[in-house]
């Protein structure tokens, strides 16, 4: 701590010695000024954070004194972040950045919830807090689709499973090698592997051939190039799924209407002589019931 603590006034009695010559001002309110708190030994950061605990619990909230001693207790206490972001050292560099963020809004909530009256180690106390922080990260921006809890924590597992395999082989584990690392049946490897599948959502701008050296005839093509265009058709299956229920409502001769008109593509002659009237009266018998669809299907839109 040699050079960090400009003077130590209240700070010798917790047993953290005074760097020589040190003589810079401390705080008004007698808490010492760290040029760097955050490469402060562990075992001196303890005490200091009991220090500044002490204080912090008598200085007004919103006061310069305050937001300092605050300050100072989340530098001082940031190794418990990286301690806990190492559980999830298996994902990427950009991500163990924001595992590392969030964590330190869990440290910031345990420092304004500890108390020193609980007599406990404020790392013991915060850890959970900085965890769970971490936890409900990953359940609220990571998941692509909705996936349970239970299959959320099993890719976890299976995440680790294979780092430790790639750390004794140069292949990847099967499922039965994983199934009996874990004392999981295959089944349950297999749902868990299938369900991390909704962790990430790919873009559509990725290409459609990540190995695509840029020669074929399909170089530079994206998913969305590749998906289909809207079917007209659609909107058929749709209109005759909502129509189902009003055909029901009709009698049996306007249903026959509408069968051979629509279905069997006769014309209003041919309805006529199949049902034995003039082709006027089918014109007026159509009319009638499409306008009795028609209004049914606007009311129910």
């Amino acid at each position: 701590m040699a050079g960090l603590i400009t003077r130590t006034t209240g700070v010798e009695e917790h047993g953290i010695a005074q760097p020589a010559g040190a003589c810079a001002p401390v705080t008004a309110e007698g808490l010492p000024r760290l040029e760097d708190a955050s490469k402060v030994a562990p075992k001196d950061a303890r005490e200091l954070s009991r220090l500044f605990f002490e204080r912090l619990q008598v200085l007004e909230e919103g006061t310069h004194a305050h937001q300092y001693a605050r300050n100072t207790l989340v530098e001082l206490n940031l190794s418990l972040v990286r301690f806990a972001a190492n559980r999830f050292r298996h994902r990427g560099v950009e991500e163990r950045e924001d595992i590392i963020q969030v964590g330190t809004i869990g440290l910031i909530k345990a420092i304004d919830r500890f108390e020193l009256s609980r007599e406990v180690e404020f790392a013991t106390f915060a850890v959970p807090y900085i965890l769970g922080e971490i936890k409900r990260f990953f359940r609220d921006t990571s998941w692509a689709v909705h996936v349970p809890r239970r299959l959320q924590e099993l890719r976890v597992e299976i995440a680790k499973a294979k780092e430790h395999f790639a750390g004794t082989s140069e292949r990847e584990p099967t499922v039965r090698e994983l199934a009996a690392h874990l004392r999981l049946t295959e089944e349950e490897v297999i749902e868990g592997i299938v369900a991390s599948n909704g962790y990430t959502a790919g873009s559509l701008d990725m290409p459609t051939d990540p190995a695509d050296d840029g020669q074929s005839a399909h170089s530079g093509r994206s998913y969305a190039d590749v998906l289909g265009e809207p079917d007209p058709a659609m909107e058929a299956v749709e209109n005759l799924h909502a129509l189902a229920p009003l055909l029901a409502q009709l009698d049996e001769r306007e249903r026959r209407i509408i069968a051979m008109r629509f279905g069997e593509e006769l014309t209003q002659s041919q309805i006529g002589a199949e049902l034995g009237i003039s082709q006027m009266h089918v014109s007026r018998l159509l009319s009638r019931t499409l306008a009795k669809l028609r209004t049914g299907l606007l009311s129910n839109a």
